[in-house]
């Protein structure tokens, strides 16, 4: 399963690498995909919306095992 959301990952990295942000693969403990957002994502007043709005969505579409995904 960590494959399957790692590579999801490496669509959505390219637009957050663009704005100077970048996104981590920690684990996956039930359903929940733990990242870590770095660079200029990590600070970001917007960054809860880039991780709700564009990673999660992005990884629920691909991988309906996918409850949520929670920053660490």
């Amino acid at each position: 399963m960590s494959e399957k959301v790692i590579e999801a990952l490496k669509k959505i990295r390219p637009l957050l690498q663009r704005d100077g942000g970048d996104v981590e693969f920690v684990d996956m403990v039930d359903g929940i995909v733990k990242v870590r957002l770095k660079g200029a994502c990590a600070g970001c007043p917007g960054a809860t919306m880039t991780l709700k709005m564009g990673i999660e969505r992005l990884l629920k579409e691909q991988i309906p095992e996918v409850k949520g995904v929670q920053s660490v």
